[in-house]
């Protein structure tokens, strides 16, 4: 019996030549997968199923995570108000753990001898495939043939011809990654560290000039609806708001970065609902959680976001992380009113049962009814008491 290996498709040049490669050249059974993270149309899903069984596999599978991706990981990304760098909200990196996971339970449920994935050995994304793999299937092969052959475009090109597989081989100027919390976007001006991407490069073009608003509702820090509506699942209000906010281009932007090997890196990217949603979440947080939780929480999201960028989703911390920052949000619920506009959006202010703003308590800087002048007075003599020693002491 032939051996069975399982191919992490995508439909591009590079996994299009591992599904001949693994099939016609090493005789293996091909089962290609697509994992949908949000990246993917019923379109185009149907497209990649028949280029796949075009390429001689023998099964073809396309698993919809959205829901599981949001569940298992997009969701503490919004918790924790995830920025890589103060910048990157993750996009890539979050889903490819997913994409990797689901392959691996595919891998074990139809008992696969290897996993192939079409990775070079240039970028971040080889070590999180392999590394997954690695921990949930430690003992079925992992199969890299652009990577451990160093192949270029022109060698896959010329062995899917002469293997009688036709495709449009030319090469898009911009490589283009999209998924259900941001696209990616690379060209030759982010192989620079001075250009920035022309306005072409962006998948969402600009179509709205004038301001509209958005008014955005969250339940113990999930974002469950918006302008009012609500969806079955967080995934359609974050595509909702997708909607309405790229046709403005907001949230692109270029991620400098530490890659896993080692090398800096540099990617355009483009997420409208990331950055309107993690933004309008942190506001409703400042209004909500005390002066400490919000200190701790930023450090520990920090964490989180830097080890799930250097695959280290699996690590247990991950789940504890998740649990201080799941129980962070027992009183982050209220609606965030935003004003969207071209490239830019305002955060207008929130309203919520949980503001720790209230009246009842003093207006700041203007009249109070918890304390007297005289109170202050006293407290800031204890509190200055250690500094008073320290500099009297150091003069």
């Amino acid at each position: 019996m032939s051996k069975k290996v399982i191919l992490a498709f995508s439909g591009g040049l590079d996994t299009s030549y591992c599904a001949k490669y693994l099939s016609e050249t090493l005789g293996y059974e091909v089962y290609a997968v697509t994992v949908n993270t949000g990246g993917f149309s019923k379109e185009e899903e149907k497209e990649l199923e028949k280029k796949a069984f075009n390429l001689g596999v023998k099964e073809y599978r396309c698993v919809d995570a959205q829901e599981d991706y949001y569940n298992s990981c997009v969701k503490y990304l919004i918790f924790g108000n995830v920025l890589k760098n103060n910048t990157y909200p993750l996009s890539v990196s979050a889903e490819r753990t997913i994409q990797a996971q689901e392959i691996a339970k595919y891998a074990i449920e139809i008992g696969a001898d290897a996993i192939a994935h079409g990775s070079t050995g240039a970028g971040n994304d080889q070590v999180r495939f392999d590394l997954i793999f690695q921990v949930m299937c430690p003992n079925v092969e992992i199969i890299t043939p652009i990577r451990d052959m160093a192949l270029s475009r022109e060698e896959e090109i010329e062995f899917l011809k002469s293997h009688g597989y036709e495709m449009e081989f030319q090469k898009a100027q911009y490589s283009v990654n999209k998924g259900l919390w941001g696209t990616s976007v690379g060209g030759k001006e982010t192989l620079t560290s001075r250009n920035y991407l022309p306005e072409e490069a962006f998948p969402s073009q600009i179509k709205e000039t004038q301001p509209s608003e958005l008014e955005i509702e969250f339940k113990n820090g999930e974002v469950v609806a918006v302008n009012g509506e609500n969806f079955k699942h967080s995934v359609y209000v974050i595509q909702k708001i997708e909607e309405l906010a790229s046709v403005y281009g907001i949230g692109r932007d270029i991620h400098v970065g530490d890659t896993i090997v080692g090398i800096k890196g540099r990617v355009g990217f483009e997420a409208a609902a990331a950055s309107v949603i993690i933004k309008a979440h942190h506001l409703l947080e400042k209004h909500t959680l005390s002066k400490y939780q919000q200190m701790m929480k930023s450090q520990l999201s920090d964490w989180y976001g830097n080890w799930l960028h250097e695959a280290l989703f699996l690590d247990p911390v991950m789940r504890n992380i998740e649990s201080f920052l799941g129980d962070s949000q027992k009183t982050v619920s209220g609606k965030v009113f935003v004003t969207l506009h071209p490239y830019r959006f305002i955060l207008n202010g929130i309203e919520s049962k949980h503001d720790l703003m209230s009246d009842k308590f003093g207006s700041y800087g203007e009249a109070n009814r918890a304390w007297t002048g005289e109170d202050v007075k006293g407290y800031t003599k204890i509190v200055s008491n250690s500094l008073n020693i320290y500099h009297q002491i150091n003069k």
